[in-house]
């Protein structure tokens, strides 16, 4: 016997007349947004992935002066009082 190239999909599909172009839509729609956010997240600045996240760190200070932290390192007991007055001196 011949293949007459009927059977299930010749007389009429039931379910499947209108699952497989919704299936095709479904999946156009995710390829076109995982494609922008795979685009927005290239063009996103290599730091603006971690800044996004709002931080507990307190604000960058100035610097410290050398004076300051002498100050301070004299005030924690690092150095003496004779090396706190050379080092004063020699700033």
């Amino acid at each position: 016997m011949m293949w007459d190239g009927g059977g299930h999909w010749a007389g009429g599909a039931g379910w499947e007349s209108w699952l497989t172009p919704l299936l095709l839509i479904v999946f156009g729609v995710a390829l076109v947004v995982a494609l922008v956010f795979f685009v927005k997240y290239l063009r996103l600045p290599s730091n603006a992935v971690s800044n996004a996240a709002p931080s507990s760190r307190a604000p960058e200070e100035a610097p410290e002066s050398p004076r300051d932290i002498l100050k301070r390192r004299y005030a924690a007991g690092e150095i003496g009082r004779e090396d706190y007055v050379q080092m004063l001196g020699d700033l």
